[in-house]
């Protein structure tokens, strides 16, 4: 009789063993399903917290350009063709969200030294009510412009951005998205500094920008978009002479800028300038078209000088592997994820114009630009761009001489991290 006594004793053991067990293993499940989830896809490293309510995230992006370019592009040196190799952008950032609260500090290492590109706070806690953000962040001009250089389809944005936009300042804003209806709202103030300003006048006062923007999608769905956006800025110059050089003519780092409102004349001082645009996007599955129209009315402290330009774009493009544009509710794009293992394909073209010319001085610029994208996943990608050139107006001659046309051949490689 005692065996079987021992056996049950031995058995009643193991079970409470057993038990045991599985009542640290459930306590260990527990623990892991508590614990910070890490996530590395597309680049960097994003830790958040079960609840979703903590996160930080840290990340950056490389491209590496090469440019080759002649005529008009180096006309100083008689068109002849010249080329160049560098860092367009290294940026590294850090990010991170508690509750209803956000930030986001944006560095960039690509030119001499290091520059604040972007440091934004942000209140996300009104229920019902728009996102405040404040810090040196990004002034609501021109879908190309608001669009990351991460995610635009050419290299180098059109002239219109470049003119317009003075991308990042300090100052505060508010905006709104309404899913259901797809209308979005943004206003801010911003410190100056842009355009020739160095942001305060001659009595040390600020020189302050308005800034507007309003969008509307009536469709916005996977593969599917249309895209309308209207939006203004009242700009504060102080008396300051507005920057000749308006833009580089869509090519980074060559010898002349094309855009040039004094060339054939001279700069001038400005009271206040006026900027309005209209936007449309549409995508279709593979297939989209993305155009801008703006314009620019300079008062000047002598109504002689006063004077207005004006540009536009129209791209288009189309994914040869069947991806889409991908469409985000603060009304700008993100890059595609490839369907296949094999990556992804995109094929674009865009002509680009901007007219810097009033007051029998100044340069009206076109250039077309063809390219293609090479998606290899959502970190690398590679770019190729052809552009044509031409410059014309009556400040033509003395900014480019008699060669009133150039090309240029651009390639990026992009590593996000």
């Amino acid at each position: 009789m005692a065996l079987p006594m021992v056996a049950q004793a031995n058995e009643s053991t193991e079970v409470k063993k057993l038990q045991q067990q599985i009542a640290e293993l459930s306590i260990a499940v527990a623990e892991i399903k508590q614990a910070p989830k890490v996530k590395t896809q597309g680049g960097g490293v994003k830790i958040k917290s079960n609840d979703g309510n903590k996160s930080f995230k840290i990340g950056g992006r490389f491209q590496l350009d090469y440019n080759r370019f002649d005529g008009a592009y180096n006309a100083d040196n008689n068109g002849k063709t010249g080329s160049d190799l560098f860092p367009r952008r290294v940026r590294t950032y850090v990010q991170g969200q508690v509750d209803n609260w956000d930030y986001k500090l944006l560095l960039d290492f690509s030119e001499d030294k290091g520059e604040i590109t972007l440091a934004r706070l942000r209140y996300k806690g009104f229920e019902n009510g728009p996102t405040i953000k404040l810090g040196k962040i990004r002034e609501d001009i021109s879908l190309e412009a608001l669009t990351s250089s991460k995610h635009i389809t050419a290299i180098s944005r059109p002239m219109l951005a470049n003119v317009m936009s003075p991308y990042f300042k300090y100052g505060a804003s508010a905006y709104q998205y309404f899913k259901s209806t797809g209308l979005r709202y943004a206003v801010g103030a911003y410190k100056g500094g842009s355009f020739g300003t160095n942001g305060q006048d001659e009595n040390g006062d600020l020189n302050l920008s308005l800034t507007g923007r309003f969008t509307w999608s009536p469709i916005h769905n996977k593969g599917e978009t249309l895209h309308f956006g209207v939006w203004g800025s009242q700009r504060d110059m102080g008396g300051d002479k507005l920057s000749a050089k308006f833009a580089r003519g869509e090519v980074r780092n060559t010898n002349v800028r094309l855009v040039n409102y004094a060339a054939g004349g001279d700069t001038f001082a400005v009271d206040n300038m006026t900027q309005f645009g209209l936007e449309f996007a549409g995508v279709y599955g593979p297939l989209s078209i993305q155009a801008e129209y703006a314009v620019r009315d300079v008062d000047a402290v002598e109504s002689i000088n006063d004077s207005s330009y004006d540009g536009y774009y129209v791209t288009a493009s189309y994914f040869l592997t069947g991806e889409h544009r991908v469409y985000k509710k603060r009304g700008v794009f993100n890059s595609p994820t490839p369907i296949a293992d094999s990556g992804a394909w995109e094929v674009f073209a865009r002509i680009s114009q901007f007219d810097a010319t009033s007051n029998n001085q100044g340069t009206e610029t076109e250039v077309l630009t063809l390219g293609t994208t090479y998606y290899l996943n959502k970190k690398i990608k590679f770019m190729v761009n052809y552009l044509l050139s031409d410059v014309s107006g009556p400040g033509a001659a003395d900014l480019v001489g008699e060669i009133t046309d150039g090309k240029a051949l651009t390639a990026r490689v992009q590593y996000l991290f």
